[in-house]
């Protein structure tokens, strides 16, 4: 890849009055090219989300101030509306106007046989802006984050004493590459480890992605993770060795005590959905259930959970294969300064962070930088939490996101989306307030169900809420009074979600506003 980096590198700095170059489309070869040969000349890269409407893909290009765009063809109408010196499309798309990625390639392959080295001739400077990269959307305008080439490789050295990497390594490379989690973690820590990367032919192919490709490291996100454990959950029911399952998960943990790790060959017909190459999951960007990481442990599968913001490059803490705490996000990572803000009586405030990998601010958003970088150089995360004595951190929720109630009491949604989710029909869920009066609030939940699952568990019914409103009283039952659940909402709809599967708050709340008025 560095080889052809470079012949693309050479045309690029062939090309007039470039400095920022954007980039969208499918993972794939071409992306990882195009990425380090606009990085490594000095130019800067802007990933955008694959899944933006042509409004908003022309709109981020414009608020860039990019000059040229790298593009898959299937976005050829939003970029001919974007009015740029240079289209430069990944795939062979004939049209006017339209460079093709591999004739570009092309000039810059006879550019160095013609002796033009003004790629040798580049001057890094690590510590200025490379990379500037949108916010997923989560909160109403996604905000531009600027990296340094500084930033990213800070991650890559603090990340080898967290989770080694080796050359003979593969990744399967599916979430979105634009986004930071996706792009550091199996693109440039995986590329910079010398680790294969392979590209999931989608998300319905990752079982069988996982066994071609014979995949030792996979990097995903706790929703695709939960939904395969349940299929795992759903196989051994439907086996009817459910009981012989328990007690081969007894035996496999007093062997472990003895050093002895027979789980892989115990459980080989349980993990129909990974390969027997796999050696470990990494996964971050949500919480995710306590039990669903146990479980896993139990028939072999070592998940290591990461945390962090893109404003941070983006991890912040991570787990280590010999250093876990199910619940948590792991520890600080060695190169950061991580504390809590405000502490209340159970040690909970915002987390803050700081370090090499901490972002340069927002672009061409100076107010919002000040609001999010301290004097101190403290990155205010917005997320709560707490550190326990051992230094494990733990995430109770967004701060944006937390409900206080009329007495002055805090209710984290997430801990009871959690146990919600926790009930067999449900695919996910959003806890919210609602103010009945001055001095009443309710805390309200709507659930998405699985049609088949929940006909399974009631019956076929034409109302489900009464049922569903039965193990919600039981949930509450578990509960102190100030966090109970009063109202519910059932529907088969999903969520509207980012492309790493976070749920858009603000556009569920807007939709649950417009149906209280």
């Amino acid at each position: 890849m560095q080889k052809i980096s470079k012949h693309f590198g050479t045309a690029i700095l062939n090309l007039d009055d470039v400095e920022k170059i954007a980039i969208i489309g499918n993972n794939r070869y071409e992306w990882c090219v195009s990425y380090l040969a606009v990085t490594t000349s000095g130019k800067i890269i802007v990933p955008l989300d694959k899944a933006l409407t042509d409004k908003e893909i022309i709109k981020l290009i414009k608020r860039s101030g990019a000059q040229a765009v790298i593009y898959d063809e299937k976005y050829q109408n939003a970029v001919s509306n974007c009015n740029l010196q240079y289209n430069i499309c990944m795939d062979e798309l004939i049209q006017d106007g339209v460079i093709r990625y591999k004739h570009l390639l092309g000039q810059g392959y006879d550019l160095l046989k013609r002796q033009y080295n003004e790629y040798d001739k580049v001057e890094i400077d690590n510590n200025k802006m490379s990379v500037i990269l949108f916010t997923s959307g989560t909160t109403d305008e996604p905000k531009g984050v600027m990296l340094s080439q500084a930033n990213l490789c800070a991650q890559y050295g603090a990340l080898e004493n967290y989770v080694k990497l080796y050359e003979t390594d593969t990744l399967l490379s599916f979430l979105p590459i634009h986004h930071t989690f996706e792009s550091t973690i199996t693109f440039l820590y995986g590329s910079y480890s010398g680790a294969t990367i392979a590209f999931c032919d989608g998300l319905k192919y990752i079982a069988q992605n996982l066994k071609d490709y014979k995949v030792t490291v996979f990097v995903a996100v706790p929703l695709v993770l939960e939904t395969m454990y349940k299929k795992i959950q759903k196989g051994i029911e439907e086996s009817g060795k459910k009981e012989l399952i328990n007690k081969m998960k007894i035996i496999s943990k007093i062997l472990l005590k003895l050093h002895i790790d027979v789980r892989k060959k115990l459980f080989k017909p349980v993990l129909k959905q990974f390969d027997e190459y796999l050696r470990v999951v990494l996964y971050g960007a949500a919480t995710m259930d306590k039990n669903t990481i146990l479980g896993y442990n139990e028939l072999g599968i070592e998940l290591i959970q990461g945390y962090g913001l893109t404003e941070s490059s983006p991890v912040i803490s991570a787990e280590t294969d010999k250093r876990k705490r199910p619940g948590s996000v792991g520890l600080a990572l060695n190169n950061l300064t991580v504390k809590i803000k405000d502490p209340d009586e159970d040690g909970i405030g915002e987390i803050l962070a700081k370090g090499p990998s901490i972002m340069l601010g927002y672009y061409e958003n100076e107010e919002a930088t000040k609001k999010a970088i301290d004097e101190e150089g403290f990155l205010h995360t917005g997320d709560y939490g707490y550190i326990d004595k051992d230094g494990f951190i733990f995430i109770t929720g967004r701060k944006s996101d937390i409900i206080v109630l009329r007495n002055g009491k805090n209710v984290y949604p997430q801990e009871i989306e959690l146990l919600i989710q926790k009930l067999p029909y449900v695919e996910e869920t959003i806890v919210y307030a609602r103010n009945k009066t001055a001095t009443d609030t309710t805390l309200c939940a709507k659930i998405v169900y699985d049609k088949e699952k929940i006909v399974q568990k009631f019956g076929k019914q034409k109302e489900y809420e009464s049922f569903v409103w039965n193990d919600i009283k039981q949930i509450n039952e578990d509960l102190p009074t100030y966090k109970h659940i009063k109202e519910i909402t059932i529907t088969d709809e999903p969520l509207e979600k980012t492309t790493t599967h976070k749920v858009k708050r603000f556009i569920e709340m807007k939709k649950i506003e417009e149906i209280d008025s």
